[in-house]
């Protein structure tokens, strides 16, 4: 069963990755902006769903679950980077997914964003984040903590946007875009982060490794703010 989760979610994680491409790189609004951005939102809810099946498997039963890792992994490195990160990740990929969708859904009506499930991504981003970094801080996994700051900013910023009763015109489209490129560091950090302990097990929790697509994507989110602010000056300029 885990081997079948696993090949799922290199499918889908793969999906994402490469259709994340066209929404981010294509004119915005788009037909194919819009189509291609539907898959990619589909295909990290699949992913991330199975990561947390996976990480859920892997704090079961470390070891069973990952037998041939590279000499030098115990139990307490899968657990920690394979059962509490990963499930992190997932919960944070679903997360981002599901607000970035729900952000371009309800542009026209805010109040709809705050459903039950919306609402409960984010307390569970910042619960699976901060036990994230407790539990890289007990297992000597320092780079935990750093990827756990990931999580919770996204929760807090999340929570700003959701509960401010009336936000500024066209910072849906701000949010829409944080999330869902947010979504696409994810996948591209699981890559780094769970791809290489196995294809170069030497630089797997080099920080520069895990650092390429978290500023890679910082800077895309910059650069359409900056976009975006552009037009919304244009908007309320007479």
């Amino acid at each position: 069963m885990f081997h079948a989760l696993v090949a799922i979610h290199i499918v889908a994680g793969t999906t994402g990755a490469i259709t994340f491409w066209v929404p981010v790189l294509g004119r915005k609004g788009g037909v194919d902006h819009r189509k291609w951005g539907k898959i990619f939102t589909l295909a990290m809810l699949i992913t991330g769903s199975l990561a947390i099946c996976m990480s859920i498997m892997t704090l079961i039963d470390p070891m069973g679950t990952h037998p041939h890792m590279p000499a030098g992994y115990d139990e307490v490195f899968v657990r920690a980077i394979f059962g509490w990160l990963m499930l992190h990740m997932g919960i944070l990929t679903v997360n981002l997914a599901w607000y970035g969708w729900l952000c371009v859904l309800n542009r026209r009506d805010h109040l709809a964003n705050r459903t039950p499930l919306n609402m409960g991504l984010q307390a569970a981003v910042l619960i699976a984040a901060l036990n994230c970094a407790l539990q890289g801080w007990l297992a000597g996994e320092y780079l935990m903590i750093g990827l756990a700051v990931v999580g919770i900013a996204t929760g807090v910023t999340n929570l700003v946007f959701l509960l401010n009763p009336k936000p500024a015109p066209l910072v849906w489209q701000k949010e829409h875009l944080k999330a869902l490129v947010g979504a696409g560091i994810s996948v591209y950090t699981a890559f780094f982060a769970f791809g290489s302990v196995r294809i170069l097990p030497e630089l797997a929790l080099n920080p520069v490794m895990w650092a390429i697509p978290l500023t890679t994507g910082v800077l895309m989110i910059l650069y359409h703010w900056r976009q975006i602010g552009m037009m919304r000056r244009r908007v309320v300029t007479p």
